[in-house]
């Protein structure tokens, strides 16, 4: 009786008078050790789910190798019959190419979904490939920045109607020791004036005004349901931003069940624009492939492979599961994306990807999948490892 109204039930229906168990990785580990589980009385709800990810796998961002531990825990802060999932993910890493950083994210619904709190901070040092402005750059002409990065995102959304939010929002991005790697500098390479000193330090702070709508229960594995998010991001030196500028993100996802019962069937697409709409963006903060927010966009892709003072990219996943129970499942994904041209803003230049993947469900209480994930484009393929699914 506890458990009957989670979100994320313990059986799956596969007709009228069938229900077959839910099964994870734990159960699967329980069963191999011969661990018996805590009998948990009527009266008693866990509270949190706990969903860890210890792992050395190449590293999609980089094409290198990385060692990284992605925990997730998922809790509910108010009635589980009115009150989405929240979740909170702590994912430290370190490529053996210099590259590390400590990520916190957090989305935390309040009872009865009558606030939405949303926080991304980050403290990373990030030496990384740039490949200049536009959609039609060589892949051999590249140039390695290195500098330090600290993110500070934070969200606060009121519910105005039911599964519609407005809110208001503080934006920091400081960009500390850019360095360039060689003679040439960043500004001679890129030919982009803002933020592309050598040895300089960058700060971008502002507010911004936020629109969300989102039918989903769970953000870890969204079910059947919808989400579109507005953000206008305002910079300006009254916020110690060193420029002021704007720039605005929207964020269209659609789930949609091809089965009303049965293991999972789903059709799930996404789609963002990003802009800047403003001259004075610093060069790494301009709309760039794989650094939206949830920086998933991308699979087959190098990380920051295509920037531009706009960004269009679509994506759709097919997601199966292959054993009734839920256990394991499989996806397949197309995407594509554009940026405008420096000379002429156009959008000119359409790149595509595609691959597939493998999904091990790691903790059915919270919905959580471990993600494996391989995706090709042309000139490059990566492989890519999370907890949750990529949107």
């Amino acid at each position: 009786m506890a458990q009957s109204r989670l979100e994320i039930p313990d059986t799956i229906k596969i007709s009228d008078d069938t229900l077959v168990a839910q099964r994870d990785l734990i159960d699967v580990v329980r069963s191999v050790f011969n661990i018996k589980p805590r009998k948990i009385s009527a009266r008693e709800k866990k509270k949190i789910y706990f969903s860890i990810l210890p792992i050395s796998s190449s590293d999609g961002r980089s094409g290198g190798k990385a060692l990284f531990t992605s925990t997730t825990a998922a809790f509910y802060l108010g009635d589980q019959g009115t009150t989405n999932l929240s979740s909170l993910t702590f994912t430290p890493y370190f490529n053996l190419k210099g590259r590390y950083g400590l990520p916190i994210r957090s989305n935390i619904w309040l009872d009865n979904n009558q606030w939405n709190i949303v926080g991304d901070t980050r403290v990373l040092v990030y030496p990384q490939y740039t490949w200049g402005l536009g959609g039609n750059q060589p892949e051999d002409d590249r140039f390695l920045v290195d500098y330090k990065y600290l993110r500070f995102y934070q969200t606060v959304l009121k519910k105005i109607k039911p599964y519609f939010y407005a809110g208001l929002g503080y934006n920091l991005d400081y960009y500390m020791d850019i360095e360039s790697s060689g003679a040439t500098n960043l500004r001679d390479f890129t030919g982009y004036n803002f933020g592309t000193g050598s040895g300089q330090d960058v700060l971008a702070s502002g507010v911004t005004l936020n629109l969300l709508y989102d039918t989903r229960k769970n953000s870890i594995n969204p079910l059947p349901g919808a989400y579109a998010n507005i953000v206008y991001r305002i910079n300006g030196r009254a916020f110690g931003s060193h420029n002021n500028w704007q720039s605005l993100y929207i964020d269209v996802r659609k789930y949609i069940s091809l089965t009303h019962s049965g293991p999972k069937n789903v059709l799930a697409f996404w789609s963002y624009y990003w802009t800047s709409l403003t001259p004075g963006t610093p060069y790494l903060s301009l709309p760039s492939l794989g650094w939206e927010p949830y920086q998933r966009s991308g699979r087959g892709f190098v990380q920051n492979r295509y920037r531009g003072q706009r960004l269009a990219y679509f994506e759709t996943e097919y997601r199966r599961d292959i054993t009734r129970n839920g256990l394991l499942g499989f996806v397949l994904f197309a995407n594509v994306n554009s940026v405008t041209e420096a000379t002429n803003h156009n959008f000119v230049y359409w790149h595509p990807a595609g691959g597939t993947g493998l999904r091990f469900k790691f903790n059915k209480k919270s919905g959580t999948n471990i993600s494996l994930d391989y995706g090709v484009s042309k000139n490059f393929s990566s492989l890519n490892l999370n907890l949750g699914e990529t949107f």
